[in-house]
Parts: structure tokens; C-alpha cells; sequence
């Protein structure tokens, strides 16, 4: 299982000097600070281009079934061998949920329906915006996909709190055991 520090580091830092030549002209960035925005940024000299280093949006579900919901464990970095629930980036020109739908079933095999936004997760220190839905497998067959060496349906009195992969997955699922809960 990967140390904390490994599964926090998602991405590059907000002030990451990585960028270092304009996508536009290819001439070298340099820092600049911009007086309507009151802060400093990555500004190509040449064509004024300003590069905004902006966080990945991803999108996820939890997907349920028959009282017990349904996790995967990672095969990919980061956080190789933690569990959470079916997600990923949202492709440029996807919507949200429709990234949702399509990364749970390229995770897990299940097709799925959309029940409800159940919130967006952000942190200042990760370039990552989560926003997870809670779902309802309308089909398919659970199975395991390059991305992910294990998937497993969970009640909710059973999900391994000691090995999720990232804080969103803590905060959502814990989120959602509570929204469960208040059905009651």
C-alpha cells in the first residue's frame, strides 16, 4: 500500500515551475504577475499567452446493488492497491455524469444509472476536482479491467476504511453511509 504522502501527490503543485515554453508560439514562460488578478503566472513575453496551471476535473460513482456497494481496488498508480469507486478524468468535451457512467463501467463491467450528485471534493494542495454521484447498477457483470485488479460489492458495514485510496473516497463514501443511514 502506498505511504500518505505518495497518494496525496496527485499532480503537480499549483506553483509547479514545470511549464516552461508557451503552447502557442513555443517561446520560453517566465513568471509575470497579473495586476487584475493579483497573483503571478506563467506569461509568454512574445505573444502575452497566460498559462493557467487549472486543476483535472474527474468524476465518479457509487455504484449500488442489492444493499452493498460496489469498489475497486487500484492496479494503477497512484494509490496501486487501494480501494475506492469506479472514477476518472472527464475527457474534453464530456460532460460530467456522462464521464461518470462510462468510467464505471470501464472500471467494473456494470452499466449504471445516476441517482444523484452526492458532491465535489477539492484540495489545495491536489490538482484534482472529484465529483461523485451515487448510482444504481441497471446491468452488466461485475469483472476486473486493466485499471483495477479487483472489484468487490461492500456493505456498508464492511468497506475497508484503512485502505481507500485518497481522501475523496474517505469523505464520499463516509458521506454516503451517512446519506444511507438518514434513510432509515
Amino acid at each position: 500500500m502506498p505511504d500518505g504522502d505518495a497518494k496525496r501527490l496527485l499532480q503537480q503543485a499549483a506553483a509547479a515551475k514545470w511549464a516552461k515554453f508557451c503552447p502557442r508560439c513555443g517561446n520560453p514562460l517566465s513568471d509575470r504577475f497579473i495586476d487584475e488578478e493579483r497573483q503571478y503566472r506563467r506569461v509568454c513575453p512574445n505573444c502575452g499567452f497566460i498559462f493557467y496551471l487549472n486543476p483535472k476535473v474527474a468524476a465518479g460513482a457509487i455504484p449500488q446493488q442489492d444493499g452493498k456497494i460496489w469498489l475497486v481496488r487500484r492496479n494503477i498508480e497512484p494509490s496501486s492497491g487501494c480501494w475506492t469507486f469506479p472514477g476518472g478524468y472527464v475527457d474534453l468535451g464530456e460532460c460530467v455524469p456522462d464521464a461518470a457512467v462510462r468510467e464505471t463501467y470501464e472500471e467494473t463491467m456494470l452499466r449504471v444509472r445516476l441517482d444523484r450528485l452526492l458532491n465535489v471534493y477539492s484540495y489545495g494542495q491536489s490538482g484534482i476536482v472529484m465529483i461523485a454521484y451515487c448510482a444504481t447498477v441497471i446491468g452488466g457483470t461485475a469483472g476486473i479491467t486493466p485499471e483495477c485488479r479487483e472489484i468487490q460489492a461492500f456493505g456498508l458495514d464492511e468497506i475497508p476504511w484503512n485502505d481507500l485510496a485518497f481522501p475523496s473516497t474517505r469523505e464520499a463514501l463516509a458521506e454516503y453511509v451517512k446519506l444511507e443511514a438518514s434513510k432509515k
